[in-house]
Protein backbone atom coordinates (compact mmCIF):
# COMPACT_ATOMS: atom_id res chain seq x y z
CA UNK A 1 0.00 0.00 0.00
CA UNK A 2 1.03 3.53 -1.09
CA UNK A 3 1.16 5.93 1.84
CA UNK A 4 2.31 9.33 2.99
CA UNK A 5 4.68 6.86 5.03
CA UNK A 6 6.43 5.68 2.05
CA UNK A 7 8.67 9.39 1.74
CA UNK A 8 9.79 8.91 5.58
CA UNK A 9 13.48 9.45 3.95
CA UNK A 10 12.32 12.96 2.86
CA UNK A 11 13.50 15.97 5.08
CA UNK A 12 9.41 17.34 4.84
CA UNK A 13 8.02 14.21 6.35
CA UNK A 14 10.94 13.67 9.24
CA UNK A 15 10.32 17.45 10.20
CA UNK A 16 6.42 17.86 9.56
CA UNK A 17 4.67 18.34 13.48
CA UNK A 18 2.39 15.62 15.13
CA UNK A 19 -0.65 17.73 13.91
CA UNK A 20 0.55 17.68 10.17
CA UNK A 21 1.21 14.39 10.48
CA UNK A 22 -2.66 13.89 11.79
CA UNK A 23 -3.88 16.16 9.07
CA UNK A 24 -1.91 14.46 6.36
CA UNK A 25 -3.04 11.01 7.34
CA UNK A 26 -6.20 11.88 7.70
CA UNK A 27 -6.34 12.80 3.85
CA UNK A 28 -5.12 9.55 3.08
CA UNK A 29 -8.25 8.07 5.53
CA UNK A 30 -10.99 10.29 3.56
CA UNK A 31 -9.75 9.22 0.14
CA UNK A 32 -9.66 5.66 1.01
CA UNK A 33 -12.96 5.68 2.32
CA UNK A 34 -14.80 7.74 -0.16
CA UNK A 35 -13.13 5.94 -3.30
CA UNK A 36 -13.71 2.55 -2.26
CA UNK A 37 -17.33 3.00 -2.80
CA UNK A 38 -17.82 6.26 -5.32
CA UNK A 39 -16.32 4.13 -8.13
CA UNK A 40 -18.97 1.63 -8.10
CA UNK A 41 -22.35 3.84 -7.32
CA UNK A 42 -23.22 4.19 -10.95
CA UNK A 43 -23.43 0.78 -11.44
CA UNK A 44 -25.20 0.33 -8.70
CA UNK A 45 -27.82 2.43 -9.03
CA UNK A 46 -28.95 1.82 -12.56
CA UNK A 47 -28.60 -2.19 -11.91
CA UNK A 48 -29.21 -3.40 -8.45
CA UNK A 49 -31.29 0.05 -7.74
CA UNK A 50 -32.66 0.29 -11.15
CA UNK A 51 -32.85 4.31 -11.97
CA UNK A 52 -32.69 5.41 -15.62
CA UNK A 53 -29.41 6.79 -16.99
CA UNK A 54 -30.75 10.54 -16.47
CA UNK A 55 -31.38 9.51 -13.06
CA UNK A 56 -28.46 8.07 -12.29
CA UNK A 57 -26.90 11.13 -13.35
CA UNK A 58 -28.99 13.71 -11.68
CA UNK A 59 -27.73 11.81 -8.03
CA UNK A 60 -23.94 12.24 -8.94
CA UNK A 61 -24.46 15.75 -9.70
CA UNK A 62 -26.49 16.46 -6.34
CA UNK A 63 -23.42 14.78 -4.55
CA UNK A 64 -21.14 17.02 -6.23
CA UNK A 65 -23.28 19.64 -5.46
CA UNK A 66 -23.87 19.10 -1.99
CA UNK A 67 -20.13 18.48 -1.42
CA UNK A 68 -18.79 21.72 -3.68
CA UNK A 69 -21.12 23.82 -3.69
CA UNK A 70 -21.08 23.86 0.24
CA UNK A 71 -17.50 23.83 0.59
CA UNK A 72 -18.22 27.73 1.96
CA UNK A 73 -19.88 26.51 4.86
CA UNK A 74 -17.59 23.99 5.99
CA UNK A 75 -15.08 26.49 5.53
CA UNK A 76 -17.00 29.26 7.36
CA UNK A 77 -18.65 26.88 10.56
CA UNK A 78 -14.41 25.89 10.73
CA UNK A 79 -13.55 29.62 11.86
CA UNK A 80 -16.48 29.86 13.56
CA UNK A 81 -16.44 26.90 16.07
CA UNK A 82 -12.93 25.34 14.95
CA UNK A 83 -11.37 22.53 13.21
CA UNK A 84 -12.40 19.99 15.88
CA UNK A 85 -15.80 19.65 15.69
CA UNK A 86 -16.60 20.18 12.23
CA UNK A 87 -14.43 17.84 11.59
CA UNK A 88 -16.00 15.10 13.82
CA UNK A 89 -19.31 16.04 12.55
CA UNK A 90 -18.34 15.37 9.33
CA UNK A 91 -17.20 11.93 10.05
CA UNK A 92 -20.38 10.84 11.44
CA UNK A 93 -22.34 12.20 9.04
CA UNK A 94 -20.20 10.88 6.44
CA UNK A 95 -20.31 7.32 8.50
CA UNK A 96 -24.32 7.61 8.83
CA UNK A 97 -24.37 8.44 4.89
CA UNK A 98 -22.32 5.49 3.56
CA UNK A 99 -24.65 3.05 6.02
CA UNK A 100 -27.71 4.53 5.01
CA UNK A 101 -26.20 3.96 1.24
CA UNK A 102 -25.89 0.37 1.61
CA UNK A 103 -29.12 -0.05 2.82
CA UNK A 104 -31.28 1.88 0.62
CA UNK A 105 -33.44 0.56 -2.17
CA UNK A 106 -35.79 3.46 -3.50
CA UNK A 107 -34.53 6.42 -4.91
CA UNK A 108 -35.96 9.02 -2.30
CA UNK A 109 -33.26 6.85 -0.23
CA UNK A 110 -30.67 7.23 -2.58
CA UNK A 111 -31.06 10.55 -2.61
CA UNK A 112 -30.99 11.48 0.74
CA UNK A 113 -28.04 9.12 1.83
CA UNK A 114 -26.01 10.76 -1.31
CA UNK A 115 -26.66 14.19 -0.07
CA UNK A 116 -25.69 13.19 3.39
CA UNK A 117 -22.34 11.61 1.81
CA UNK A 118 -21.60 14.96 0.20
CA UNK A 119 -22.69 17.60 2.96
CA UNK A 120 -19.95 15.20 5.21
CA UNK A 121 -17.48 16.68 2.56
CA UNK A 122 -18.61 20.23 2.63
CA UNK A 123 -18.09 19.90 6.47
CA UNK A 124 -14.20 18.22 6.92
CA UNK A 125 -12.66 18.83 3.64
CA UNK A 126 -12.67 22.33 4.18
CA UNK A 127 -11.78 22.64 7.61
CA UNK A 128 -8.87 20.31 6.96
CA UNK A 129 -7.51 21.74 4.27
CA UNK A 130 -7.73 25.36 5.86
CA UNK A 131 -5.86 24.17 8.58
CA UNK A 132 -3.05 22.67 6.49
CA UNK A 133 -2.53 25.96 4.58
CA UNK A 134 -2.53 27.63 7.86
CA UNK A 135 0.12 24.68 9.63
CA UNK A 136 2.14 24.80 6.58
CA UNK A 137 2.61 28.88 6.80
CA UNK A 138 3.48 28.82 10.05
CA UNK A 139 6.11 26.26 9.05
CA UNK A 140 7.42 27.98 6.27
CA UNK A 141 8.18 30.98 8.56
CA UNK A 142 9.88 28.53 11.45
CA UNK A 143 12.37 28.00 8.88
CA UNK A 144 10.92 23.90 8.01
CA UNK A 145 10.95 25.34 4.05
CA UNK A 146 8.31 26.33 1.67
CA UNK A 147 4.75 25.66 2.55
CA UNK A 148 3.93 24.37 -0.76
CA UNK A 149 6.14 21.12 0.28
CA UNK A 150 3.96 20.21 2.89
CA UNK A 151 0.63 20.92 0.80
CA UNK A 152 2.12 18.67 -1.87
CA UNK A 153 2.69 15.74 0.60
CA UNK A 154 -1.13 16.67 1.53
CA UNK A 155 -1.72 16.03 -2.40
CA UNK A 156 0.17 12.76 -2.41
CA UNK A 157 -1.64 11.21 0.83
CA UNK A 158 -4.69 12.46 -1.13
CA UNK A 159 -3.78 11.13 -4.65
CA UNK A 160 -2.34 7.75 -2.51
CA UNK A 161 -5.97 7.30 -1.19
CA UNK A 162 -7.50 7.48 -4.35
CA UNK A 163 -5.30 4.60 -6.15
CA UNK A 164 -6.13 1.98 -2.54
CA UNK A 165 -9.57 3.05 -2.53
CA UNK A 166 -11.04 1.43 -5.17
CA UNK A 167 -9.27 -1.45 -4.88
CA UNK A 168 -10.20 -1.91 -1.50
CA UNK A 169 -13.68 -1.53 -3.57
CA UNK A 170 -13.31 -4.10 -5.85
CA UNK A 171 -12.25 -6.65 -3.56
CA UNK A 172 -15.42 -6.25 -1.50
CA UNK A 173 -18.06 -6.17 -4.00
CA UNK A 174 -17.49 -9.75 -4.64
CA UNK A 175 -19.63 -9.88 -1.71
CA UNK A 176 -21.97 -7.17 -2.51
CA UNK A 177 -22.41 -3.31 -2.70
CA UNK A 178 -23.60 -2.85 0.85
CA UNK A 179 -20.17 -4.59 2.30
CA UNK A 180 -18.57 -2.06 0.32
CA UNK A 181 -20.39 0.53 2.18
CA UNK A 182 -20.04 -0.69 5.15
CA UNK A 183 -16.36 -1.05 4.74
CA UNK A 184 -16.02 2.93 3.91
CA UNK A 185 -18.14 3.42 6.59
CA UNK A 186 -15.88 1.36 8.63
CA UNK A 187 -12.91 3.36 8.11
CA UNK A 188 -14.86 6.69 8.95
CA UNK A 189 -15.32 5.17 11.76
CA UNK A 190 -11.52 4.62 12.64
CA UNK A 191 -11.04 8.08 11.67
CA UNK A 192 -13.71 9.36 13.99
CA UNK A 193 -12.24 7.72 17.12
CA UNK A 194 -8.52 8.73 16.03
CA UNK A 195 -9.66 12.50 15.60
CA UNK A 196 -11.50 12.18 18.86
CA UNK A 197 -8.47 11.13 20.65
CA UNK A 198 -5.51 12.93 19.18
CA UNK A 199 -7.34 15.98 17.61
CA UNK A 200 -6.53 19.15 19.93
CA UNK A 201 -9.11 20.74 21.30
CA UNK A 202 -7.73 24.34 20.83
CA UNK A 203 -4.94 24.85 18.09
CA UNK A 204 -2.90 27.25 19.09
CA UNK A 205 -2.87 30.77 16.84
CA UNK A 206 -6.48 29.97 15.53
CA UNK A 207 -8.76 32.81 16.27
CA UNK A 208 -12.39 32.08 16.07
CA UNK A 209 -14.36 34.50 14.19
CA UNK A 210 -18.23 35.09 13.48
CA UNK A 211 -19.57 32.92 10.87
CA UNK A 212 -21.66 36.97 9.52
CA UNK A 213 -19.46 39.48 7.70
CA UNK A 214 -17.14 37.36 6.06
CA UNK A 215 -18.92 37.29 2.64
CA UNK A 216 -18.98 40.80 1.68
CA UNK A 217 -14.80 41.59 1.86
CA UNK A 218 -14.15 38.24 0.01
CA UNK A 219 -16.22 39.22 -2.71
CA UNK A 220 -15.17 42.13 -3.00
CA UNK A 221 -11.47 40.80 -2.87
CA UNK A 222 -10.59 40.95 -6.54
CA UNK A 223 -7.10 39.20 -6.50
CA UNK A 224 -8.73 36.09 -4.44
CA UNK A 225 -11.41 36.11 -7.36
CA UNK A 226 -8.96 35.95 -9.67
CA UNK A 227 -7.07 33.18 -8.37
CA UNK A 228 -10.40 31.45 -8.15
CA UNK A 229 -11.21 32.05 -11.67
CA UNK A 230 -7.99 30.56 -12.36
CA UNK A 231 -8.02 27.61 -10.62
CA UNK A 232 -11.66 27.00 -11.79
CA UNK A 233 -9.89 26.67 -15.11
CA UNK A 234 -7.51 24.10 -13.77
CA UNK A 235 -10.51 22.18 -12.64
CA UNK A 236 -11.90 21.92 -15.71
CA UNK A 237 -9.06 20.83 -17.66
CA UNK A 238 -8.74 18.52 -14.86
CA UNK A 239 -12.39 17.39 -15.40
CA UNK A 240 -11.26 15.99 -18.93
CA UNK A 241 -9.84 12.84 -17.52
CA UNK A 242 -13.95 12.19 -17.30
CA UNK A 243 -15.05 13.64 -19.89
CA UNK A 244 -12.92 14.38 -23.24
CA UNK A 245 -10.12 12.22 -23.18
CA UNK A 246 -12.63 8.54 -22.87
CA UNK A 247 -14.08 9.66 -25.83
CA UNK A 248 -10.41 10.21 -27.62
CA UNK A 249 -9.93 6.46 -25.69
CA UNK A 250 -13.20 4.94 -27.42
CA UNK A 251 -12.34 6.74 -30.76
CA UNK A 252 -8.52 5.59 -30.84
CA UNK A 253 -9.06 1.89 -29.16
CA UNK A 254 -12.36 1.13 -29.71
CA UNK A 255 -12.91 0.74 -26.25
CA UNK A 256 -12.57 2.29 -22.94
CA UNK A 257 -10.80 -0.08 -21.83
CA UNK A 258 -7.17 1.47 -21.56
CA UNK A 259 -8.80 4.14 -19.38
CA UNK A 260 -7.96 2.17 -15.87
CA UNK A 261 -4.21 2.10 -16.85
CA UNK A 262 -4.23 6.44 -18.07
CA UNK A 263 -5.84 6.76 -14.15
CA UNK A 264 -3.27 4.62 -12.65
CA UNK A 265 -0.27 5.93 -14.73
CA UNK A 266 -1.60 9.75 -13.48
CA UNK A 267 -1.98 8.66 -9.94
CA UNK A 268 1.30 7.04 -9.95
CA UNK A 269 2.86 10.12 -11.33
CA UNK A 270 1.55 12.32 -8.71
CA UNK A 271 2.43 9.64 -5.77
CA UNK A 272 6.01 9.19 -6.93
CA UNK A 273 6.80 12.86 -8.29
CA UNK A 274 4.87 15.43 -6.48
CA UNK A 275 7.18 16.33 -3.89
CA UNK A 276 11.27 16.29 -6.40
CA UNK A 277 8.57 18.30 -8.34
CA UNK A 278 7.82 20.49 -5.61
CA UNK A 279 10.98 20.96 -4.11
CA UNK A 280 12.35 21.93 -7.55
CA UNK A 281 10.40 24.27 -8.23
CA UNK A 282 9.79 25.84 -4.72
CA UNK A 283 13.23 26.65 -5.56
CA UNK A 284 12.94 28.40 -8.87
CA UNK A 285 9.32 29.65 -8.91
CA UNK A 286 7.04 32.26 -7.36
CA UNK A 287 3.08 30.48 -6.95
CA UNK A 288 2.27 32.83 -9.53
CA UNK A 289 5.05 31.57 -12.30
CA UNK A 290 4.49 27.61 -10.74
CA UNK A 291 0.62 28.30 -11.03
CA UNK A 292 1.19 29.86 -14.78
CA UNK A 293 4.17 27.08 -15.87
CA UNK A 294 1.46 24.48 -14.68
CA UNK A 295 -1.40 25.93 -16.71
CA UNK A 296 1.32 26.09 -20.01
CA UNK A 297 2.14 22.52 -19.18
CA UNK A 298 -2.00 21.47 -19.51
CA UNK A 299 -2.61 23.56 -22.42
CA UNK A 300 0.02 21.94 -24.19
CA UNK A 301 -0.98 18.32 -22.93
CA UNK A 302 -4.66 19.47 -24.86
CA UNK A 303 -2.60 20.46 -28.02
CA UNK A 304 -0.53 17.32 -28.07
CA UNK A 305 -3.94 15.99 -28.52
CA UNK A 306 -5.76 18.34 -31.45
CA UNK A 307 -2.28 18.03 -33.23
CA UNK A 308 -2.33 14.49 -33.54
CA UNK A 309 -6.60 14.15 -34.43
CA UNK A 310 -6.30 14.53 -38.01
CA UNK A 311 -3.76 11.81 -38.66
CA UNK A 312 -6.47 9.51 -37.20
CA UNK A 313 -3.74 7.42 -35.67
CA UNK A 314 -5.46 4.04 -33.72
CA UNK A 315 -4.43 1.31 -31.97
CA UNK A 316 -1.61 1.59 -29.49
CA UNK A 317 0.14 4.25 -31.60
CA UNK A 318 -3.44 5.89 -31.63
CA UNK A 319 -3.59 6.27 -27.64
CA UNK A 320 -0.09 7.98 -27.30
CA UNK A 321 -1.53 11.50 -27.37
CA UNK A 322 -3.66 10.99 -24.90
CA UNK A 323 -1.10 9.05 -22.84
CA UNK A 324 1.00 12.41 -23.22
CA UNK A 325 -1.88 14.47 -22.41
CA UNK A 326 -2.25 12.33 -19.33
CA UNK A 327 1.38 12.96 -18.39
CA UNK A 328 1.31 16.85 -19.58
CA UNK A 329 -2.21 17.30 -17.38
CA UNK A 330 -0.58 15.43 -14.16
CA UNK A 331 2.61 17.15 -14.33
CA UNK A 332 0.48 20.33 -14.77
CA UNK A 333 -1.53 19.49 -11.46
CA UNK A 334 1.44 18.82 -9.72
CA UNK A 335 2.12 22.88 -9.98
CA UNK A 336 -1.13 24.15 -10.11
CA UNK A 337 -2.80 22.74 -6.97
CA UNK A 338 0.13 23.06 -3.99
CA UNK A 339 0.74 26.64 -5.34
CA UNK A 340 -2.99 27.62 -4.98
CA UNK A 341 -3.71 26.34 -2.12
CA UNK A 342 -0.36 27.74 -0.79
CA UNK A 343 -1.58 31.16 -2.16
CA UNK A 344 -4.72 31.78 -0.12
CA UNK A 345 -3.29 32.11 3.18
CA UNK A 346 -1.73 35.76 1.74
CA UNK A 347 -5.14 36.41 0.34
CA UNK A 348 -7.14 35.38 2.97
CA UNK A 349 -9.09 37.99 5.65
CA UNK A 350 -7.69 37.77 8.98
CA UNK A 351 -9.23 34.37 10.73
CA UNK A 352 -11.10 33.76 7.45
CA UNK A 353 -8.66 31.09 5.79
CA UNK A 354 -11.47 28.19 6.27
CA UNK A 355 -14.14 30.59 4.68
CA UNK A 356 -11.57 31.01 1.81
CA UNK A 357 -10.54 27.62 1.04
CA UNK A 358 -14.16 26.80 1.06
CA UNK A 359 -14.82 29.38 -1.58
CA UNK A 360 -12.30 28.78 -3.86
CA UNK A 361 -13.43 25.04 -4.19
CA UNK A 362 -16.94 26.10 -3.99
CA UNK A 363 -16.41 29.05 -6.48
CA UNK A 364 -14.38 26.97 -8.88
CA UNK A 365 -17.01 23.85 -8.27
CA UNK A 366 -19.10 26.12 -10.27
CA UNK A 367 -17.01 27.17 -13.04
CA UNK A 368 -16.76 23.08 -13.99
CA UNK A 369 -20.54 22.74 -13.66
CA UNK A 370 -21.23 25.01 -16.34
CA UNK A 371 -18.14 24.86 -18.41
CA UNK A 372 -18.43 21.16 -18.01
CA UNK A 373 -21.64 21.32 -20.00
CA UNK A 374 -20.63 23.64 -22.42
CA UNK A 375 -17.48 21.37 -23.17
CA UNK A 376 -19.92 18.04 -23.56
CA UNK A 377 -22.28 20.05 -26.38
CA UNK A 378 -18.83 20.81 -27.84
CA UNK A 379 -18.50 17.33 -27.94
CA UNK A 380 -21.30 16.42 -29.13
CA UNK A 381 -21.63 19.13 -31.62
CA UNK A 382 -19.88 17.51 -34.86
CA UNK A 383 -17.48 19.64 -35.70
CA UNK A 384 -13.95 18.36 -36.49
CA UNK A 385 -12.29 16.41 -33.42
CA UNK A 386 -9.62 18.52 -33.12
CA UNK A 387 -11.51 21.60 -32.52
CA UNK A 388 -12.63 20.86 -29.16
CA UNK A 389 -9.62 20.38 -27.83
CA UNK A 390 -8.31 23.69 -29.72
CA UNK A 391 -10.57 25.38 -27.24
CA UNK A 392 -9.73 22.88 -24.30
CA UNK A 393 -6.46 24.52 -24.88
CA UNK A 394 -7.20 28.29 -25.03
CA UNK A 395 -8.81 27.65 -21.37
CA UNK A 396 -5.79 27.05 -19.08
CA UNK A 397 -3.51 29.06 -21.46
CA UNK A 398 -5.94 32.14 -20.96
CA UNK A 399 -6.91 31.86 -17.59
CA UNK A 400 -2.63 32.37 -17.01
CA UNK A 401 -4.04 35.86 -17.83
CA UNK A 402 -5.98 35.99 -14.61
CA UNK A 403 -3.38 35.05 -11.73
CA UNK A 404 -3.51 37.88 -9.85
CA UNK A 405 -0.13 39.64 -9.22
CA UNK A 406 2.05 38.62 -6.37
CA UNK A 407 1.81 42.00 -3.75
Amino acid sequence: MITPLAVRGTRERVRLSPLLRLLILTQLAFNIGFFAVLPFLAEHLGGAVGMAGWMVGFVLGLRTFSQQGLFVVGGALADRYGVRPVVLAGCVLRIAGFGWLGYAERASAVIGAVLLIGFAAALFSPAVESEVARQAVAWEESGGGSRTRVLALFTVAGQAGAFVGPLLGALLLSVDFRAVCLAGAGVFVLVLAGHARLLPQHIPGRVRVRVRGGIGPLLRNRRFLALCCAYGAYLLAYNQLYLALPAEVERAAGSQAPLAWLFALSSLLVVTAQLPVTRWVGERLTLRRSMAAGLALIAAGFGVVALALPSGGTGTAGLLPAAGFVVLLTLGQMLVAPAARAWVPDLAEEGRLGLYTGALSSVSGLIVLVGSAGTGTLLDSGLPAAVPWVVLAVVPAGAVLLLPRRG
